[in-house]
């Protein structure tokens, strides 16, 4: 529920505090902030989350950006150094207690750095907003074992899919289809999502690390024994406050990813999107290394606020504004 007249100037203050104490810690660690465009002629393909978009006068297509990160990294590139942002982003069909259709991005890219200098910020920025200590570092296949009864390396979609229905976790029809690889990613992100995710946090905050290179999305994929990629997400009381990775910087080995999105989306029956050239061509002189995150600024808030939906801690909504 949207706050009252009576809430509205203490949610407006709590955003404001919140904002210029993250504003106060980059700055302190050397960041610049950058504001980059809402509307744009590219997106990033992405397998589960649908961009909106616009038709102009003249015919062509305007996408409303699901992230930041496209432009982010353009500028990355451009030798703008550390960055950050507080980014107004918009997924088709995304609505509920922690998600809506329009909703606010903290993101930043540090170049240079690792996930352990990630913990040590994501500690500082902990501690600063929610008074909380630094995370406790735990690996998908901890986790996995301990919350699902499962080791997401070593398990097939089968055993993933029994792992859901021990836990009592109805499977969609759609994570019965598709390849094997399709279905693994699907049962994978399930499990996540209801029988891991929400029992990390609780007291101190979590970071998953050590994922499946299957879920890479665009991090570093290091060892093969079994491959691991280097990403995270942040969980603080059940929720899943913020993602990252250390970036992968091959041009090729994106464009190979962001066609493996599309065929994804392909086989859900959803359309295909453009691949983002602009995107792929600022990499071929070398993106610096170092780590991306995103971060729910929204969310952040609502645990600032003890309360249980980014509704109690925004002044609209998709169905108010």
């Amino acid at each position: 529920m949207t706050p009252g007249p009576s809430s509205v100037a203490s949610v407006l203050r709590l955003r404001d505090e919140v904002r210029r104490r993250l504003r106060g810690l980059f700055e302190a660690e050397g960041f610049l902030e950058v504001d980059t465009p809402s509307l744009a002629g590219e997106v990033l393909p992405e397998p589960f989350i649908d961009p909106l978009h616009l038709e102009l006068a003249d015919g062509d297509r305007r996408f409303l950006q699901a992230s930041p990160e496209a432009h982010m990294k353009r500028l990355l590139a451009a030798g703008s150094g550390p960055i950050y942002q507080f980014a107004r982003c918009f997924r088709d069909g995304e609505r509920g207690p922690r998600h809506d259709l329009e909703f606010v991005l903290l993101e930043w890219y540090a170049p240079g750095t690792t996930l352990d200098d990630t913990a040590g910020l994501l500690g500082r920025m902990a501690a600063a907003i929610l008074g909380r200590e630094r995370p406790e570092r735990i690996g998908c296949r901890e986790a996995f074992r301990l919350h699902a009864g499962i080791d997401p390396f070593t398990a097939t979609p089968a055993a993933l899919a029994e792992a859901a229905a021990r836990g009592g976790i109805a499977l969609p029809e759609s994570h019965a289809t598709g390849t094997p690889a399709e279905r693994f990613d699907r049962l994978f992100e399930l499990l996540l999502a209801e029988a891991v995710g929400p029992r990390l946090g609780h007291g101190r905050p979590v970071m998953l690390e050590a994922w499946p290179a299957s879920q890479a999305a665009f991090a570093r994929v290091v060892g093969d024994r079994p491959p691991i990629a280097r990403r995270f997400e942040l969980f603080i009381d059940g929720v899943e406050l913020a993602n990252g990775w250390e970036e992968e910087t091959c041009p090729r080995r994106l464009r190979e990813r962001i066609e493996q999105a599309n065929q994804v989306r392909l086989a859900d029956g959803r359309q295909p999107l453009p691949l983002p050239e602009r995107f792929l061509a600022a990499h071929e002189p070398a993106l610096p290394e170092g780590v991306g995150v995103a971060l729910g600024f929204d969310r952040l808030v609502m645990l600032a606020a003890s309360a249980d939906s980014i509704d109690a801690v925004r002044c609209f909504s998709s169905e108010t504004a």
